[in-house]
């Protein structure tokens, strides 16, 4: 793709791709939406003259209103809708049960609207969360969820929550809080102090197996199982701490309710915020050997995860205990894409990228095996998490992606 033709589109922190124009007779509108709890989400959809079938991207945390597809899928003739959730760039408040209100929303939009054919596309975080709601839109109302893992209720049952027609899943990881309890570190020993360390679950410890980047670390089978059964260990200790919190909160509701004094009413809306420090150390980022692929070295988030880990930007740094919860834990989330997927029974096409940082081999193969459609497609293109490319001058993952797509689109819709 030449760079007379293309545009450079932000894919996540640090990943710049190409991607191509969108085509001239490009119709495009915005549209502010009502969930069906009173919240506000917006969305825009972008339309060709001729097309049959609309393409809807989203991601729970990300504004995706450039993702490096639309234009790819203009360009085949699909009319495309990129929207968000009530929480873009907003991991403090992000609940996926809200989520799927939000992109209810969106499906009713273009139900309503005049296309033969809806097909959801989640990328990343979106797979998940496109998993979570064919899930729950495929169920009858009674059978939804009723509540947050935190207990806020909330009324799926009670909103129109349509069924798309198709869906397709690229480089889908495992949903935001399977993938946290892989990254987590579990070597802090003071969740208040973000220096601390147990020197005998530390990745980046030469006695462990690190070496200075670039170069590979290798850690034994016997560190990389109490490693990880440390990080589900944290992440347990995590989710304790949140449910303590949620009841301080549900007490001091009560006691407002009981008495009246305003006093009570404060306390319980006073925010109780987790900081969770360094939560970009997966074993994988720094050694190739555990489930190969074509990735590069380090993580999503940049090439030192031994500094990155320890830095400000990473996954659920911060959070009301409500939304680590529902989103960030890996084990009380609802939006685990492995839970999720027997409830899509539509068809189908998973797309892996062979340089994946956050989907591996084992994760797309459980994932795909998952899946409740009897028509599902599961191709590989050569690409990183965000679409970038494998080496230098070799073809997006976008572009090889798109591809793929298209023709499976057009094959089916």
């Amino acid at each position: 793709m030449s760079t007379s033709t293309a545009d450079t589109t932000r894919l996540g922190a640090g990943r710049y791709i190409e991607s191509a124009r969108q085509p001239s007779e490009t119709r495009t509108s915005v549209h502010e939406l009502t969930t069906a709890d009173g919240a506000k989400v917006t969305g825009v959809l972008r339309t060709v003259p001729g097309a049959r079938t609309v393409v809807a991207l989203m991601h729970p945390r990300q504004d995706l209103t450039h993702h490096v597809l639309v234009p790819e899928l203009l360009a085949r003739g699909f009319a495309v809708w990129t929207q968000g959730t009530r929480s873009v760039n907003n991991d403090l408040s992000l609940v996926h049960e809200q989520a799927v209100l939000d992109a209810a929303a969106g499906q009713v939009l273009l139900r309503d609207s005049d296309f033969d054919s809806v097909v959801t596309l989640g990328h990343s975080g979106g797979g998940a969360l496109f998993a979570f709601y064919h899930e729950q839109a495929g169920l009858p109302p009674g059978q939804r969820l009723a509540s947050t893992p935190a207990g806020r209720p909330v009324d799926l049952a009670g909103a129109d929550l349509p069924v798309p027609d198709g869906a397709i899943f690229m480089a889908p990881h495992p949903g935001q809080g399977e993938l946290l309890l892989r990254l987590i570190d579990p070597s802090v020993t003071d969740e208040d102090d973000p220096l601390s360390v147990d020197s005998t679950l530390n990745a980046f410890d030469p006695a462990n197996g690190f070496v200075d980047p670039p170069a590979p670390s290798t850690y034994s089978p016997e560190f990389v199982d109490r490693y990880r059964a440390a990080q589900r260990a944290r992440v347990e200790r995590i989710d304790a701490r949140a449910r303590e919190l949620v009841a301080e909160t549900a007490e001091q509701r009560r006691l407002h309710k009981a008495t009246g004094d305003a006093a009570h009413r404060r306390a319980a809306l006073a925010p109780r915020i987790l900081t969770v420090y360094r939560t970009d150390a997966d074993l994988r980022f720094l050694d190739p050997t555990l489930s190969p692929n074509d990735r590069p070295y380090g993580s999503l988030f940049g090439r030192r995860p031994d500094l990155t880990d320890y830095g400000l930007v990473g996954f659920g740094r911060l959070a009301t205990p409500d939304a680590w919860l529902s989103t960030w834990s890996g084990l009380s989330s609802n939006a685990g894409f492995v839970r999720c997927a027997p409830g899509v029974r539509v068809p189908t096409l998973f797309v892996e990228l062979t340089g994946d940082q956050a989907c591996f081999p084992e994760d797309a193969a459980a994932m795909v095996n998952a899946l409740g459609a009897d028509d599902v497609g599961h191709v590989r293109v050569e690409g990183t998490h965000f679409g970038g490319p494998i080496r230098d001058g070799a073809p997006t993952g976008a572009s090889l992606a798109a591809a793929e797509i298209g023709g499976w689109l057009a094959e089916r819709f």
